[in-house]
């Protein structure tokens, strides 16, 4: 029998957990894949969305950030489970359970999820470089091609590198909009309120094109593929009490990472319902807009500029997570095997190119449409990586004793047709 290849090889079990160490020191060492997912419920096409639902309706749209995250938190579990117990990525799982049309079907599907989640990624670290530095569109885009070099510098060293970079990144994000959040001073009630679901949202079409888009770029398709991989830089015991073990740490690193993206994206949208919808500006998506508007509308003089370093942070932070998963699918599906700057470089290209037609041919008019629309393309996607996952980790002869209970299928299906669902909704408003 052919030895298979573990998925992300340079990085494979890099992370030693050794059995008796105490549980907070394998809490720590298991601390970091998390957050590499977490970047990517917290990006540019996200800004757009919050934006959009905080100036639009105020603090309405905060249940929907509240009820996509708790999917993500389950869906992310059943992923890195998933990575646990097989030793094999979602696309790996994909390639070897399904048929080669279906695969490379699944495949196409999802580097267009990607490309559509790197489009936002780019042209959000872009303008970010022009409003911080003056620096145009284009070049700003082809700046973003510097990640390729950073992943190589970090991952050279050690994974922990890489995870470490990221979470400082996401401190930075965290601490910027700490600030616009005292300097706002929203409605404590208001925003207890927004917790709750309202039935407007699913009667609005306008209101629910934007909850598609919030669903979009929160529950990420490729962060199931990143997470189902990452897991495995960690070296447990590989016995049914390791890999149980494993399991609780990996799913208590993604819980902890996915609410504090969950607290990033609810001060976006609670900033443009405080400042902007209550100050009768209902209609600012654009970050432009939102950025020359926030030190006046605050009379803060570093709002503005630390919005703008936030937005950096959050793109260049997911910009070296999107790479990151774009090798693992091309890798898990294709089983194509590169040298890993070259697999990067490729990677990084594809997403770049569709950002530079955006730029060059729609300009600054059309970024916010756009980074609005790739959002909603990335929740259509989510069902042809959302389905597979759940087969996978319900059947028992791959899980074994680690398989689905009952009530966590019920719970995930049950996710997996509200998001469905709502898509189809969608598309029939604005179609007829």
């Amino acid at each position: 029998m052919t030895q298979k290849t573990p998925s992300l090889p340079e990085s494979y079990q890099t992370v030693p957990v050794p059995s008796h160490w105490p549980w907070w020191r394998k809490m720590l060492a298991f601390a970091g894949p998390g957050y590499l997912v977490a970047v990517g419920y917290m990006d540019p096409g996200n800004w757009v969305t919050d934006l959009a639902g905080g100036s639009g309706f105020g603090y309405t749209l905060l249940s929907v950030i509240l009820l996509s995250n708790l999917m993500a938190i389950l869906l992310q579990f059943l992923a890195g489970k998933l990575g646990v117990v097989l030793g094999r990525d979602l696309s790996q799982a994909c390639r070897d359970h399904f048929s080669y049309p279906v695969t490379i079907f699944l495949w196409i599907v999802c580097e267009i999820a990607i490309c559509a989640c790197d489009l936002a990624e780019v042209i959000g670290s872009a303008i970010a470089l022009n409003l911080l530095f003056s620096i145009p569109l284009v070049w700003g885009v082809c700046l973003t091609v510097l990640d390729v070099l950073a992943i190589m510098v970090l991952l050279k060293f050690n994974f922990r590198f890489l995870e470490a970079f990221v979470f400082a990144l996401i401190s930075l994000i965290a601490g910027c909009f700490w600030y616009e959040i005292l300097a706002s001073k929203p409605d404590l009630a208001s925003i207890w309120r927004g917790l709750i679901p309202q039935s407007e949202i699913v009667t609005n079409p306008d209101m629910l094109y934007i909850a598609i888009g919030i669903i979009g770029a929160t529950v990420m398709p490729h962060n199931l593929y990143l997470h189902s991989s990452i897991v495995q830089t960690r070296k447990y015991s590989d016995t049914v009490e390791g890999k149980r073990e494993a399991i609780r740490f990996v799913t208590l690193d993604s819980t902890i990472a996915l609410m504090l993206a969950f607290l990033v994206n609810a001060a976006i949208l609670i900033v443009a319902a405080s400042v902007f919808h209550q100050g009768g500006h209902t209609d600012v998506s654009d970050i432009r807009d939102a950025y020359k508007l926030l030190t006046p509308l605050l009379n803060a003089s570093l709002a503005s500029t630390l919005f703008a370093i936030a937005l950096l942070a959050s793109g260049q932070n997911s910009t070296l997570t999107g790479t990151l998963a774009g090798q693992i699918v091309m890798e898990g599906f294709l089983q194509i095997r590169l040298r890993p700057w070259v697999r990067r470089l490729l990677t990084r290209g594809l997403a770049i190119i569709p950002a530079l037609i955006a730029v060059i041919f729609f300009g600054e008019k059309g970024i916010t449409q756009l980074l609005l629309l790739s959002q909603v393309i990335l929740s259509l996607q989510l069902g042809f990586a959302v389905v597979p996952l759940l087969i996978f980790s319900g059947d028992r002869n791959k899980m074994g004793a680690f398989a689905n209970s009952r009530w966590i299928m019920a719970l995930a299906w049950a996710c997996a047709v509200v998001m469905i669902g709502l898509n189809l909704k969608m598309v029939y408003d604005f179609t007829v």
